[in-house]
């Protein structure tokens, strides 16, 4: 009968068509595997120093402060981060000086903006934080502006005067980079912009200088601020990331 025949040239036909596929793939498979890329990214505390403050305690005799800075990396793009410090800074104008002394804490959060190639951890970032400030303030010298005369030094006061349980709140927005030197070492800058939320303030006196904020002016509760730091990343565990292979050059670029 001829359906015999028939049906074993389908049956071959099936199975030909069958290896075909399994051929076609494990061929794409192949290329997939050797068209990606599998590297770790790090996922730890990372914890260091503001280097400006630091330094400045060394070479300004009016000012001493230490700032520590950490974050922590909850998701790829966005880092848990706070700061905790202290200052005391020696203000001087031609007709006060003021000293201001306490500790602050600031928390909030970063995230990254830029896209890494493989196997970095370089962030040009944005963050927030929101910060308090415990102080005490000293008013050592003031000169009262003699109507009579129009010059100022007629009548000088020198008794120090401390104000203490002084506070303030504010809210920042901070810009900046964070470049990796060597592996898990961190130089980074940022600018901030601050805007005071609250503060207590002696009777007849202002606060001239709040740990933390910076110095504050008459008539506006905006901040400005910077600062430069050294850090070190302690890697709590790593997750696995597949990607294509970029271009040869950016791969020599890598090993380079």
């Amino acid at each position: 009968m001829k359906i015999l025949p028939m049906f074993k040239f389908s049956i071959k036909l099936v199975f030909f068509f069958l290896i075909s596929i399994n051929l076609q793939s494990q061929e794409n498979e192949n290329s997939k595997s050797s068209d990606s890329l599998e590297f770790e990214e790090k996922y730890g505390l990372r914890f260091g120093i503001d280097l400006n403050k630091f330094s400045r305690t060394f070479f300004d005799s009016n000012y001493s402060g230490l700032e520590i800075n950490a974050d922590y990396r909850l998701k790829k793009r966005i880092y848990l981060a706070g700061e905790i410090g202290f200052e005391d800074k020696l203000s001087t104008t031609d007709f006060l000086i003021s000293s201001s002394a306490g500790s602050y804490f600031k928390t909030g959060i970063d995230l990254n903006l830029y896209k890494n190639l493989l196997g970095m951890e370089n962030l040009i970032f944005s963050g927030l934080r929101a910060g308090v400030s415990s102080f005490n303030q000293k008013r050592h010298q003031y000169i009262i502006y003699d109507t009579n005369n129009q010059t100022w030094g007629q009548i000088q006061n020198n008794e120090i005067l401390e104000f203490s349980g002084l506070s303030a709140t504010w809210v920042e927005l901070l810009f900046g980079v964070k470049t990796e030197l060597f592996n898990n070492f961190f130089l980074s800058y940022n600018v901030q912009l601050k805007l005071r939320l609250t503060d207590v303030s002696p009777r007849n006196f202002d606060n001239i200088y709040i740990p933390g904020f910076g110095r504050t002016h008459d008539g506006s509760k905006i901040g400005t601020g910077f600062s430069y730091t050294i850090s070190y990343l302690v890697p709590v565990y790593k997750k696995k990331i597949t990607k294509n292979s970029p271009p040869k050059d950016e791969i020599n670029e890598i090993s380079n």
